[in-house]
């Protein structure tokens, strides 16, 4: 019977020790280490115009008016939502998916004022793998360039200068690809 005391009083130290170091001290170390190194990043990106919170640079949001750059498409249900984020689960051998994204570009060239010849980017019609990235391709954001610049009255190179400015350049030169955050894009042409 001792034994099994002993042994029960060490199972509940050990449980109450590892519950006080994995359930508290850990969780507070990696938030501290976050809010140290990427604070920004750790309180999940929010961008806030006149004290309202506009959105997140972190997470795509739609955009649909025709002054905007629109987003990539969203798998991620309805208006990038983020308790379903995930891909289509569709693939090119899928008649649905390629239904959709032949429906996709044919809708891209007719609000961009594009004609067969020219190429579009896959982000334009694919949606990523979790359905939420908030950057499009700096070649998308070109071919939406003038349609953006003739709904806001803006000159075409005004434009491309914005799209300048918001280009976020790959990691370290070579991991990742150019992207263009489109809130924050279209938030700097609101206030021009």
């Amino acid at each position: 019977m001792r034994a099994f005391l002993q042994d029960l009083k060490t199972s509940v130290r050990l449980t109450l020790s590892l519950a006080l170091l994995l359930c508290g001290m850990y969780p507070l170390l990696v938030w501290g280490i976050g809010q140290i190194t990427f604070p920004t990043e750790a309180n999940g990106g929010l961008i806030k115009r006149s004290d309202s919170v506009v959105g997140s640079n972190l997470i795509g949001q739609t955009f649909t008016a025709n002054r905007y750059f629109h987003s990539r498409p969203s798998a991620a249900g309805q208006g990038y939502d983020g308790s379903s984020s995930s891909g289509s689960n569709l693939g090119p051998t899928s008649k649905k998916w390629v239904d959709a994204v032949t429906e996709r570009v044919k809708i891209y060239r007719f609000v961009n004022g594009l004609d067969e010849t020219i190429k579009i980017p896959g982000d334009a019609v694919l949606a990523s793998a979790s359905g939420l990235d908030p950057h499009i391709s700096p070649e998308n954001a070109c071919l939406q360039m003038a349609r953006v610049a003739r709904e806001r009255g803006l000159n075409v190179s005004e434009v491309e200068t914005f799209i300048q400015i918001h280009t976020v350049k790959p990691w370290f030169g070579f991991m990742g690809d150019p992207g263009v955050n489109v809130l924050e894009l279209n938030l700097s042409l609101d206030k021009k």
